[in-house]
């Protein structure tokens, strides 16, 4: 009988184990398992000119939201931009997330590894369909 209730114990805590490991993955978005820092699922950043939010879409795919850096995040975005990608740049950690607007590149990066202390955490690239980069701006985080 004794050893009933201990089996039954130690199986119960078992099952326990992994279900809290399950929900603890389940957050995780399925590109992030590849990516030794762990990527948000929403992101606002600031630059001189812009306020850009990022927010991981139901397809898996990001959603680019930009407002003018003075505009509040609840009013109407001024560009949206969706199904963007996330791309792992080397194995230091950083990545960028690319859309792709009418001809325009646009990318946010994310700058782990830096040879500068004073290096923003993120910076907004546009390039134009020519490959020539037209607009570049430090960014810090807003929300994270």
């Amino acid at each position: 009988m004794i050893k009933k209730i201990l089996l039954g114990a130690f199986c119960i805590a078992q099952f326990s184990t992994v279900s809290a490991y399950e929900s603890e993955n389940k957050d995780v978005h399925p590109v992030e398992k590849s990516i030794f820092q762990k990527v948000p699922k929403t992101i606002i950043v600031k630059t001189k000119k812009f306020k850009i939010k990022i927010d991981v879409q139901p397809n898996g795919k990001y959603l680019y939201q930009s407002w003018a850096a003075n505009s509040k995040i609840t009013s109407k975005p001024s560009m949206i931009i969706s199904d963007g990608e996330i791309v792992q740049d080397g194995s230091g950690g950083n990545y960028y997330y690319e859309f792709n607007n009418n001809g325009y590149l646009y990318q946010i990066w994310r700058n782990y590894l830096t040879s500068s202390k004073n290096k923003s955490p993120y910076t907004l690239v546009v390039i134009n369909d020519a490959g020539d980069t037209i607009v570049k701006q430090d960014a810090q985080i807003v929300k994270n």
